[in-house]
């Protein structure tokens, strides 16, 4: 706990000394190392990934059928698959009165997912396996998804008995299970690090991965956690995590309905002053057949990642769980 303690007491004074500072002298001093023009160096050496990022993409996870044998668009094809892709995400498929109408009340005016696909015009974020698809579920995985597919067709939010039985992104815990792909909206996240740490603080849900750099093992598998346990180090100018120590306690808090037992390798790699690559790989043989991996750029953002005060206007639980209420007073028809 003294450790973890000094750790965020490291960040926080990093925050406000930068906050003080000039812009120009902001997010410590990088220097291009002579012979490596991309290479960008802290104060005390390490690469240097601070900044803020944003991963948004119109890449879908998954290569679509109609490019099942085209892994790359030409500049052509790019440029119209964005086109159709902004023009389908802005599309009305709203039915008046009904819970779609609800769920789908937005169009690209709220909407922040970017508009354009990757850099290097891939068909999907996926780049193994080569067909760009999510491997073949276990059985043991086959029936949690049919299970999750079940809670989800049955709008249990509408008759929830307690908090309890919402996602942890609906009770304001985190975003989503780790790893993060890009989302609707507030696809935003600040790199602050420390000699021996990497902070990681996310815009949605407001939480922060603090990663040491360390050789020490990961905590006993008796201790989980919500964003599980990482551990970082170097490996040239690559950041490498290794995350482990999931928990299974509640919707949402394990990436795809995975299991606890998840193993979680990211990488993140500053290629220019504005931008990083990033990947990550997921593994659990009591889910997926095989791991599987994803590239994806975060792109360097200029500004400020604003406070997400999820909890302070989070009425919509509230009001469900009333609403179940008076429909279980109700007489049955």
């Amino acid at each position: 706990m003294r450790t973890i303690a000094g750790a965020v007491l490291c960040v926080l004074a990093l925050a406000s000394i930068e906050a003080q500072a000039p812009l120009s002298e902001r997010r410590g001093v990088q220097t291009r190392v002579e012979g490596s023009p991309r290479a960008f160096k802290t104060p005390w050496g390490d690469p240097d990934l601070q900044g803020t990022w944003s991963n948004q993409t119109l890449t879908p996870l998954e290569r679509p059928a109609e490019f099942a044998n085209k892994p790359v668009l030409s500049a052509a094809e790019a440029a119209d698959y964005e086109k159709r892709l902004l023009r389908n995400n802005d599309a009305d498929l709203r039915n008046p009165g009904t819970r779609q109408d609800v769920n789908t009340a937005y169009n690209n005016v709220w909407w922040d997912r970017g508009n354009k696909i990757v850099a290097d015009r891939r068909t999907s974020l996926i780049v193994d396996p080569a067909d760009g698809k999510i491997p073949a579920l276990t059985a043991r995985g086959q029936a949690r998804a049919e299970r999750e597919r079940q809670i989800a067709s049955s709008n249990v939010e509408e008759h929830a008995t307690s908090w309890l039985d919402f996602d942890v992104y609906s009770r304001c815990i985190i975003r989503s299970g780790l790893p993060r792909l890009s989302t609707g909206y507030n696809n935003n996240y600040e790199i602050v690090q420390t000699p021996g740490y990497v902070a990681i603080f996310q815009e949605q849900i407001h939480e922060t991965r603090i990663i040491p750099l360390s050789t020490q093992p990961h905590l006993p598998g008796t201790v989980r956690q919500w964003l599980g346990d990482s551990r970082g180090h170097w490996e040239g100018d690559t950041l490498v995590v290794e995350t482990t120590n999931f928990t299974d306690q509640a919707r949402g808090s394990i990436f795809r309905n995975a299991t606890k037992n998840m193993v979680l390798v990211e990488k993140w790699r500053r290629v220019d002053d504005r931008a990083i690559d990033y990947q990550f790989t997921v593994s659990d043989p009591e889910t997926w057949t095989r791991p599987w991996t994803v590239k994806m750029p975060w792109n360097r953002i200029d500004g400020l990642v604003y406070e997400y005060a999820c909890h302070e206007g989070n009425l919509s639980m509230e009001h469900m769980l009333e609403a179940a209420r008076a429909a279980e007073k109700q007489p049955a028809k």
